[in-house]
């Protein structure tokens, strides 16, 4: 099994170490697959979210295929200049995807700025990327953000704001059969970092298939067969167990620094007792001084013994990838 990275580099291992070694492109009877990822994530997170996904395909790939996988992000994202840099030298420019005969799509969201999606300055690009994934891939996937915009513009569904950020580990449930699932475990445990949601009665009202659900969060993976079939997370199976961390200690920096006016809550099913306790001490020095050095003053911190993260998305991802080569030469279908 290998796992390719855009300019035929071989991925010898998660890390996105590039190995130089030329690669043909043929291999015995192996299928090769080719997936575009269009990653919008900002910050840190843009990196992070290209190890999330090359680890997943890597691990999910059968013996006899071979993934192809090329970065993409949308020009009108905004980004530090060192960010600008690093995709400018390893992602390639996504007016080529059309050129290389994608079998699937993975869109990661974005860090919003306008209250409505539509008032996003990449809407343009992305609803473009939208029409063009419905009839020149055989599946694609839509995370978070990504999925929220889909939904809206095919049809006009719109999110609704949450009275507090959805944040940590929940169990969802499978709510029917289908490929994608097939061999996960129910209820799986799958990561949630959102402020807004989409109606789980209104998404089923207008034919879409809910795969995976929680009483408590609502809609977790849903699906819509148009010419390809589209799968929409509002959840990110890809997040490593650290992920939820990063995020919110991200956030505690904000709040410190005066970048955001409420103090963030804690995840959700993430850390444990001891650690939990830990923090609602500091946060309660943090709003009665919110001093930038008091983040440095934080321990170590320990997440929850049962959280196994990632388990399902394991399965998830082999269950797509097999579904991409059992079509591999039907694009679109």
């Amino acid at each position: 099994m290998t796992l390719l990275f855009d300019r035929h580099r071989t991925i010898t291992s998660p890390a996105l170490v590039p190995d130089d070694r030329e690669q043909d492109g043929r291999q015995g009877d192996q299928t090769e697959l080719v997936i575009g990822l269009v990653n919008n994530m900002p910050g840190s997170a843009l990196k992070a979210t290209e190890r999330q996904f090359a680890r997943l395909l890597h691990k999910a790939a059968a013996p006899h295929m071979r993934v192809r996988l090329h970065c993409f992000s949308l020009p009108s994202i905004a980004r530090t200049p060192a960010l600008q840099k690093h995709v400018a030298q390893h992602y390639d420019d996504i007016g080529t995807l059309g050129q290389l005969a994608i079998h699937g799509l993975i869109v990661t969201g974005a860090e919003p700025i306008a209250d409505d999606l539509r008032d996003e300055p990449y809407w343009p690009e992305l609803t473009s990327l939208i029409d063009w994934a419905a009839t020149h891939t055989r599946s694609a996937i839509w995370s978070c953000l990504a999925a929220h915009a889909a939904v809206l513009h095919l049809d006009g569904i719109a999110r609704r704001r949450l009275p507090a950020k959805c944040s940590g580990v929940y169990d969802c449930s499978k709510a029917a059969d289908d490929w994608l699932t097939r061999g996960v475990r129910s209820p799986l445990k799958v990561s949630h970092s959102r402020y807004n949601a989409l109606d789980e009665h209104e998404l089923t009202a207008r034919g879409y298939q809910m795969l995976t659900r929680s009483d408590t969060i609502g809609a977790d993976i849903f699906a819509q067969q148009l010419s390809s079939r589209f799968i929409f997370f509002q959840g990110h199976p890809e997040y490593d167990a650290l992920s939820l961390q990063r995020e919110y200690m991200r956030d505690v920096a904000r709040f410190l620094s005066g970048q955001r006016d409420e103090y963030p809550n804690l995840p959700a099913a993430y850390f444990d007792s001891a650690t939990e306790q830990i923090l609602k001490h500091f946060e309660a020095r943090a709003r009665a001084s919110r001093d930038p050095t008091l983040a440095a003053e934080l321990p170590g911190l320990t997440l929850r013994p049962d959280l196994a993260t990632g388990t399902a998305a394991n399965l998830l991802f082999r269950n797509w990838l097999s579904f991409l080569a059992a079509g591999a030469g039907k694009r679109g279908r």
